[in-house]
């Protein structure tokens, strides 16, 4: 197995460390695309930069071959104050690389390096560094802007650290692997009036009250029990005095799923007990749904044949073939409707391992010791599937 080079690790660590101090949220990554970009063309690669705003596609030719490959790391930083004390820390306030994008980045560009200095190949690569993950759509975006019609590739891949798994652990699964994320508002409407005589209101905090306790018997009593689904009432907004009942409630709901049909049958019974729920406290309910990210499905072809490349290159012990279903959410799974592909995991740390934190948390910051690892899967998956004998 081809791994970097101690002065490429060094280097890479170096460059993570660096977008990481300089983090950017969705569709403002400007620095860190112009960066990536750059650093594509230094290295020959043919590169295009503004698909779905800031995202950027390095293109590698070799050889006579027609086969072509994506791999794909997003950029994207999240809206959280960071707390790690590390040297590198953002300089930016209430901005944070807390999901490791940093670290995908510097992972694909470590391989991309090498790839183009040393990879022996016959095909075409796609580099695909994307926008706005975190909730943006950058996916979409970019496949609006004609990702897949510009860029073919027969098969994509992608890869997410992961807290919780041992460091440098390379996890597969076949099939359903993320959840469909859908969001609602729900703004209740009744008749506010003094707190001393309630009979002369409609109160829409006791609606909302036995609202957020109805919508748990939706997984427990309405969805298949071997099916894993999720509803979350994260936010409850009402009046301002204690001796007032407001006229209005309003409510934030999140809803995931991993299988589409439970999250069709989750949407129609949700809507239905809310109104119900409403009906019955003799209030009325708005419901503002947002379809959000779809089920991440993992193609079952193409995740054996990333599952083989790290089974020929890597020890036994460092690969999980069938990992976990998550209820976290991923906008790679609008690229897998277009395109076969795999989304796999690479172990952040577990237990007392640096890198444990969980990501979304101010105290979590990617492990660099997964940059020369990451790399070298990503170099041998371009070398093994865009061979001659594939």
């Amino acid at each position: 197995m081809e791994r970097l080079t101690p002065a490429a690790v060094e280097e890479f660590t170096r460059l993570r460390r660096d977008i990481h101090r300089h983090p950017e949220l969705a569709f403002d990554e400007h620095r860190t695309s112009s960066l990536v970009a750059a650093q594509l063309a230094s290295w020959g690669y043919a590169v295009t930069t503004g698909l779905g705003g800031t995202g950027v596609v390095g293109q590698l030719r070799r050889g006579t071959s027609t086969q072509s490959i994506g791999l794909r790391a997003d950029m994207d930083a999240l809206p959280i104050t960071e707390a790690t004390g590390a040297d590198w820390s953002s300089c930016h306030h209430g901005v944070m690389h807390a999901c490791g994008h940093d670290g995908h980045t510097a992972m694909l560009l470590a391989a991309a390096q090498h790839l183009a200095q040393h990879g022996t190949f016959d095909g075409t690569l796609n580099l695909i560094f994307q926008p706005a993950e975190e909730g943006g759509g950058g996916a979409l975006k970019m496949m609006e802007d004609g990702l897949f019609d510009r860029f073919p590739c027969d098969a994509i891949f992608a890869m997410h650290n992961m807290p919780g798994m041992a460091q440098g652990e390379l996890v597969f699964r076949s099939g359903p692997t993320m959840a469909s994320s859908d969001y609602a508002t729900v703004t209740l409407h009744g008749v506010g009036g003094h707190g001393a005589m309630p009979h002369k209101a409609t109160d829409v905090v006791v609606a909302a009250a036995s609202l957020v306790m109805a919508l748990q018997t939706v997984v427990s009593r309405s969805v298949d029990p071997m099916q894993p689904a999720v509803v979350t009432v994260g936010a409850i907004h009402a009046g301002q005095a204690n001796n007032v009942i407001p006229a209005t409630a309003r409510l934030e709901i999140s809803v995931r799923a991993l299988d589409p049909q439970v999250r069709q049958d989750m949407e129609r019974r949700i809507k239905a007990l809310i109104a119900l729920q409403a009906e019955s406290f003799g209030v009325r309910a708005d419901i503002d749904w947002r379809p959000g990210y779809a089920v991440l499905v993992n193609d079952a072809t193409q995740t054996a044949r990333a599952l083989a490349v790290a089974q020929r290159h890597f020890p036994a012990g460092q690969i999980n073939p069938s990992g976990p279903m998550l209820t976290g959410s991923e906008d790679f799974a609008f690229m897998l409707e277009r395109v076969p592909g795999s989304y796999l995991f690479i172990g952040n740390g577990a237990g007392e391992q640096m890198g444990a934190c969980m990501v979304h948390n101010p105290g979590y910051d990617f492990n660099d010791h997964n940059i020369p690892t990451g790399a070298a899967y990503w170099i041998a998956l371009v070398q093994d599937l865009l061979s001659p004998t594939h």
